[in-house]
């Protein structure tokens, strides 16, 4: 049986918001957007040390920023204030790595799921990124210079989320190829939960 909260977690553009958006749109789930309060966190509380503009790597970053928002999402699964509601919120968060979630998060009244695109080229994850960003991203603005940066960390990402996913045996769901066949997979293995 599904726990009352559920967590769509992985990288940008493989599909969290989409899956998220549409749980919330079929099921009544309350949708929440953590990349929202992070960036929230990075302007408001820089004393926190959530920062995504460091001077640490790409890895090192999410690291950092997935040890201090893990707690976080603990204590707003431990308020209580969705287990009222049947069913309760879904999560839709980018950086939260499967450990911290492990560590902080594991036995909470949550699932947790990740989207990731760990099997293909930063080239590829290029074109993922162009194909699928909308005036909604805030990377839709970035150049192709940009991209194609950011395409190597977040293939580099998802290949530490995968190899995470896998030790503590998590569920993950690769989007590069047949997306919309892999979502339909997930929606089908959420059904039978």
């Amino acid at each position: 049986m599904i726990k009352n909260n559920i967590i769509i977690a992985g990288v940008p553009r493989a599909g969290k918001s989409t899956i998220s958006h549409w749980l919330a749109e079929q099921y009544g789930y309350q949708h929440v957007s953590m990349d929202s309060i992070t960036a929230g966190f990075e302007k408001c509380f820089p004393e926190t040390g959530v920062s995504t503009y460091t001077e640490l790597s790409s890895t090192d970053t999410l690291h950092v920023i997935s040890g201090k928002m893990a707690p976080f999402v603990r204590a707003m699964l431990d308020s209580g204030e969705y287990d009222e509601f049947k069913p309760g919120m879904v999560l839709d968060m980018y950086q939260l790595l499967p450990e911290d979630y492990m560590e902080y998060i594991h036995g909470a009244n949550c699932e947790i799921v990740y989207f990731i695109t760990s099997d293909v080229t930063p080239e590829e994850r290029f074109a993922i990124q162009k194909r699928y960003d909308t005036e909604r991203d805030y990377t839709f603005y970035k150049s192709d210079k940009e991209l194609r940066e950011s395409a190597v960390y977040i293939v580099e990402q998802s290949v530490c989320m995968k190899e995470q996913c896998k030790k503590y045996g998590l569920p993950y769901y690769e989007t590069a190829r047949d997306r919309e066949q892999i979502f339909r997979r997930f929606l089908h293995d959420f059904n039978l939960c």
